[in-house]
């Protein structure tokens, strides 16, 4: 039998409002996005993954959907859409597209419906509200505070996460009806495939009670009953052509309970977030490997930065020593079985962006006062000396103010340097092609001191992730992060070499 596109595949994730700008309005969009794809295809990346850009208020830039049938004006219309799909598949990208089933926007008709009906009716029972003189229950929202919120006629809504996100009711039968029309609206025109908002959160403890910490019978995520939706949802994509996909972002306890969502009849993927909260250490490296290969088989998916976590740049200590650990560690997840997730600027070195209050847009950061996840959503800079970079036709700073010092980070200025962080991740791309889908998935892994070594078929990878030299042993280098001289490979630095 063939293998599945995507099963070696790396795709590349585009935070629609942060690639690129096509209509000048600061904003990123799908025009924007057409007009880059060169970008990608030159980068040698295999799918895009496409954050929201349904019609919606944008109280949390998109994953609060008011309509998932349409694309927002901010981003531009179907035709636009249908466009992206239709060249990027010329090219030969595939195309996922977000799908956020937990919740929907304040803003949309089937919350409208139910405000308007009142307690006890049909249209609220499509939603979590409950009576009471206070909040039902202890539970806390992720974008801080309390996670219900009171309506005028006294009752209280669940939302999970900001308040303009009330948390739909996956028991009423409308909730699973309507998101298998979602799927297949955009199945039918031409999407390769689906990244699953929060998979592991749409059924709630029966009873909504009070949530004690640490009680494994009663978990607010991670219920059994999801996976009869993923059941559900695998057999609507396994009613068209194409091997049509879908990744979970689920983030469960342990490889083991992520290995539950990729049984045979359920999702394709599910990002190995245990991967991207490894520190810098041989031994803490080895270990995630093991464990995720012993539960998840070349079915692992591997990922280092997203647009909800710190990019892994400045995790990894910022400045040269954190750029060269980003690169060895990327050389270590791109030499393993299985796909992996890219996200866009890292293949420019971006680190985290520190902005300022004034700047905030994200609800995380609006509702609880702290730095939230605009620092890793700072719009890509493709070219000139200073903002906007070439982000769009227009002149003035983007929806996120960009540094002033990113002129070296630019697109077009590591185009034209030979030893660039984007240069490095095309000969990464390419060499990787030669061995990805033939080397096999048994990987044998260990820490040596502070070396991380792994063999998977022919290929070697070592990263050093101590203070000293290492030798390389025997073999052809194939690519190092940092030159190989005298056999040796220096401190934060990885390589691979075929036998």
């Amino acid at each position: 039998m063939e293998t599945p596109w995507w099963r070696h595949a790396v795709c590349y994730q585009i935070y629609v409002r942060s690639f690129a700008d096509g209509d000048g309005d600061g904003i990123g969009d799908l025009a924007g996005i057409a007009s880059r794809l060169d970008h990608l295809v030159r980068l040698g990346v295999d799918a895009v993954w496409l954050t929201p850009f349904y019609r919606s208020p944008q109280h949390d830039h998109g994953y609060d959907v008011a309509d998932p049938f349409a694309v927002d004006p901010l981003f531009g219309d179907l035709a636009a859409f249908d466009a992206l799909v239709e060249q990027a598949h010329r090219t030969g990208l595939k195309v996922l597209v977000d799908v956020v089933p937990n919740h929907v926007s304040v803003d949309h008709e089937w919350f409208r419906a139910a405000l308007a009906a009142g307690p006890g009716s049909p249209e609220r029972d499509r939603f979590h509200f409950r009576p009471g003189t206070a909040p039902f229950n202890n539970w806390n929202a992720m974008f801080g505070g309390p996670a219900w919120t009171q309506v005028e006629d006294g009752e209280w809504y669940l939302h999970l996460f900001d308040s303009t996100q009330p948390d739909l009711n996956w028991e009423n039968p409308d909730v699973p009806a309507y998101f298998e029309q979602v799927l297949r609206f955009w199945l039918d025109r031409g999407v390769d495939g689906f990244r699953i908002d929060v998979a592991h959160a749409l059924h709630k403890v029966p009873g909504l009670p009070d949530e004690i910490p640490g009680d494994p019978d009663q978990p607010q995520w991670d219920r059994p009953e999801v996976h009869d939706v993923h059941r559900s949802w695998r057999r609507v994509l396994d009613s068209y052509d194409g091997d049509r996909m879908a990744v979970g972002e689920a983030w469960v306890f342990d490889a083991d309970a992520l290995a539950r969502y990729l049984r045979p009849d359920e999702l394709h993927q599910a990002f190995n977030f245990h991967w991207l909260g490894t520190p810098w250490s041989a031994d803490a490296f080895a270990a995630t490997i093991r464990d995720s290969l012993a539960a998840l088989g070349g079915g692992a998916t591997w990922v280092l930065s997203n647009h909800d976590v710190v990019r892994h740049v400045t995790r990894y200590g910022d400045g040269p020593a954190g750029s060269a650990r980003a690169r060895a560690a990327t050389m270590a997840m791109l030499a393993l079985p299985g796909s992996a997730y890219l996200y866009q600027g890292e293949e420019l070195g971006l680190p985290e962006v520190e902005v300022a209050p004034e700047h905030w847009q994200d609800p995380l950061a609006v509702r609880t006062g702290n730095p939230g996840r605009d620092g890793c959503r700072v719009p890509l800079p493709w070219s000139g000396e200073a903002p906007p970079y070439g982000f769009g036709p227009g002149s003035g700073q983007p929806w996120i103010p960009q540094p002033t010092d990113w002129a070296g980070l630019s697109v077009s200025a590591q185009e034209a340097d030979p030893q660039s962080t984007l240069a490095f991740y095309r000969q990464m791309l390419d060499v990787r092609r030669s061995f990805a889908a033939t080397a096999g998935d048994h990987v044998e892994v260990s820490a040596e001191g502070d070396v991380l070594q792994m063999r998977r078929g022919p290929v070697r990878c070592l990263v050093n992730c101590g203070s000293v030299p290492v030798a390389v042993g025997a073999g052809t280098t194939l690519l190092a992060s940092s030159p190989v001289v005298d056999g040796l490979l220096v401190p934060d630095a990885a390589v691979w070499l075929r036998d």
